[in-house]
């Protein structure tokens, strides 16, 4: 007997773990363990906060303990700075997910966050308008 999803053919690697017309077959809350917030600190992960490996990570041993969704993430983030909303988009997992598994890294020392200025914070677009225009007339 096949382990492919068709019944036809050599079992393809991974094939018990997803479906082509139903999709992953393991949910997220099996991902999470069950858990919807990320981490015991509860931290909030905006949609565009930028989430990079730490200067000094964690080794080898402790990534082995970790997993596979969340070795996938920070293989993601070791190749660039992404956004959460970037992340969860290439690692092809809900946002939720991604938050629950970047909380976890976090607390690990795996991660930094850099969260996103609060627009409160922005300095007021007509004091820029007026910057520029003093360079200009410079």
């Amino acid at each position: 007997m096949n382990d492919d999803s068709t019944g036809d053919g050599p079992p393809v690697p991974g094939s018990q773990w997803y479906d082509a017309d139903a999709g992953p077959l393991v949910r997220p809350y099996a991902m999470t363990g069950g858990r919807t917030k990320p981490g015991p600190s509860n931290v909030r992960f905006d949609l565009i906060a930028l989430v990079v490996v730490d200067d000094e990570p964690p080794g080898p041993a402790e990534e082995a303990l970790l997993g596979p969704e969340h070795r996938s993430l920070l293989t993601l983030c070791r190749a660039e700075t992404q956004s959460v909303a970037e992340l969860a988009a290439d690692a092809d997992l809900p946002v939720g997910v991604v938050r629950v598994l970047l909380g976890d890294l976090l607390e690990s020392g795996f991660v930094r966050v850099s969260r996103p200025v609060p627009p409160a914070q922005l300095p007021d677009e007509r004091i820029l308008r007026e910057v520029i225009d003093g360079l200009r007339a410079l």
